[in-house]
């Protein structure tokens, strides 16, 4: 079954310093592109996490966020030696500038990086905990991604369905439509005044035959669809097969379009490419 690239999945656990949670967010993209906000103590694993997604998802752009709550004793404790270095430079800097410089505020120290640090919890632990709940949150979002993706194939096989019945119907008319048309020129040949050459007539009248001939065009949107609806049993990802698939779908729909020498025909070719782009929406969806 097809998975969606659109979907969204969330995993918290408690633990007894703390709450870890992560929001993992997936749209369309046509490779698999990443991005994790992460807080400063974990950032050296990021790493770690996007090669554990590629193990999951292979097209899609995923943004994960990781929010960690503590709650044990005190949260943070301030890093002194970040915050005396971060002042040593700030006074180098002063000494460049002329004029009286803007005033250095506490608050100002506290937001660089690094001078806030976590102090209650074990780093090992905090990574272990992270990663769980990471696997779990990326687990949902598989099985969302599988649930709008099943939503999506029926969506398709309903317009691959329609498709078929357009091709049919064609088939079905094409006879007597070819038939129609050789009769319509033998009328107006007949009403010429000079007399025709029956060799030269039936040589017009295979002329006419081929190029309104729509069989191997009919035969071969039957076999796309037969593919299509093979490729959307199919576990792996085939959204690029589909695509391609809708490429051929669409070459064909055009050819039927212009050997088309009826409005019934004529119909059922626009019919076929409305069909064909409301596929390709959908498509576009799919990993």
């Amino acid at each position: 079954m097809p998975r969606s690239m659109t979907a969204f999945a969330s995993a918290s656990a408690k633990y007894p310093w703390g709450t870890v949670a992560w929001e993992l967010r997936s749209v369309n993209q046509r490779f698999l592109e990443s991005t994790f906000r992460l807080p400063d103590t974990l950032r050296h694993q990021e790493i770690t996490y996007r090669e554990k997604l590629r193990q999951f998802l292979q097209r899609g752009k995923i943004d994960c966020s990781l929010h960690i709550d503590i709650t044990q004793g005190s949260t943070t404790a301030i890093n002194l030696d970040i915050a005396r270095q971060y002042l040593a430079a700030c006074q180098d800097i002063q000494q460049l500038i002329p004029g009286s410089p803007a005033p250095l505020s506490p608050s100002d120290v506290l937001q660089v990086p690094g001078v806030m640090q976590e102090n209650n919890v074990n780093t090992q632990i905090l990574q272990a905990a992270t990663f769980d709940v990471f696997n779990e949150a990326l687990q949902k979002l598989v099985d969302a991604r599988c649930r709008e993706g099943e939503r999506l194939a029926i969506f398709i096989r309903e317009r691959l369905n329609k498709i078929s019945h357009e091709v049919a119907l064609v088939r079905k008319v094409l006879p007597q439509l070819m038939a129609q048309q050789q009769q319509k020129l033998r009328s107006k040949l007949e009403q010429l005044p000079a007399q025709l050459d029956e060799e030269r007539l039936e040589q017009e009248l295979i002329y006419l035959a081929n190029k309104g001939d729509a069989d191997e065009e009919l035969d071969r949107l039957e076999t796309h669809i037969e593919e299509f609806n093979r490729a959307l049993t199919s576990t792996s990802p085939v959204g690029r097969r589909l695509d391609f698939l809708l490429q051929e779908l669409n070459r064909e729909a055009n050819t039927l379009s212009s050997k088309s020498q009826a409005a019934t025909t004529t119909h059922s070719a626009v019919e076929l490419k409305v069909l064909i782009e409301q596929i390709r929406e959908q498509v576009q969806n799919l990993e």
